[in-house]
C-alpha cells in the first residue's frame, strides 16, 4: 500500500540506535583478547534479551526488536572486523598495543598511567584508551625513558614514559 493512503499517526518512528565508539574508515579494528571476549558477552546479552522480550503492546514489541536488531547488526560489524592483537606476543621494552604505559608530564609533573586498547574497550575511568586516540598514538613505539610529544593544537606537550609494563 502506498504511504498516500496511510493516516499519519498510523506511521511508526524508526527508532535510533546509538552508534557504536568511532573508528575511523581504514583503521584495521584492534581488540585485546579480554575485549573481544567482551564484545562476544556483549552479544549474548543481547541475544537474550531478544529472546526473552515480552512487551504488552504488539508497537512496543516491534519496536523495542527493531532496536535490540540493529544493535546485534552493529556489534556483529565489530564482531566480524574484529582483529584480535595478543599483549603476550608484542616486543615487552616499547609501548604498543595492550600495553600499560606509566608517563609523566614534563610541564606538570602529573603522572598518569593507562593501557592502550580498542575502541570497544577503551574506558577512561579503568585508565583504558584507545590506540587511536592522540596520547596513545603520541607514546607508541616508545621505551621507556623516552619523551613522546603530544600535540595539543597550538601547544605541544611533552610526556617522559616512566615505565611500559604487561
Amino acid at each position: 500500500m502506498s504511504s498516500a493512503f496511510v493516516k499519519e499517526g498510523d506511521q511508526e518512528e524508526v527508532p535510533i540506535i546509538p552508534p557504536r565508539a568511532a573508528l575511523p574508515p581504514g583503521v584495521t579494528n584492534y581488540v585485546t583478547p579480554h575485549g573481544m571476549a567482551q564484545l562476544l558477552e556483549e552479544q549474548k546479552q543481547l541475544e537474550e534479551e531478544k529472546s526473552s522480550l515480552s512487551l504488552e503492546s504488539e508497537k512496543e514489541q516491534r519496536l523495542a526488536l527493531m532496536v535490540l536488531n540493529g544493535r546485534l547488526l552493529l556489534l556483529q560489524e565489530r564482531i566480524n572486523s574484529a582483529v584480535v592483537l595478543n599483549p603476550e606476543d608484542a616486543t615487552r621494552d616499547e609501548v604498543r598495543f595492550g600495553a600499560k604505559v606509566t608517563l609523566r608530564a614534563t610541564d606538570t609533573n602529573q603522572v598518569q598511567q593507562f593501557q592502550i586498547v580498542g575502541v570497544d574497550e577503551a574506558d577512561v575511568k579503568n585508565q583504558k584508551i584507545a590506540f587511536i586516540a592522540p596520547i596513545a598514538r603520541a607514546v607508541t613505539g616508545k621505551k621507556a625513558g623516552d619523551v613522546a610529544h603530544l600535540n595539543l593544537g597550538s601547544k605541544i606537550r611533552k610526556l617522559e614514559i616512566l615505565e611500559v609494563s604487561w
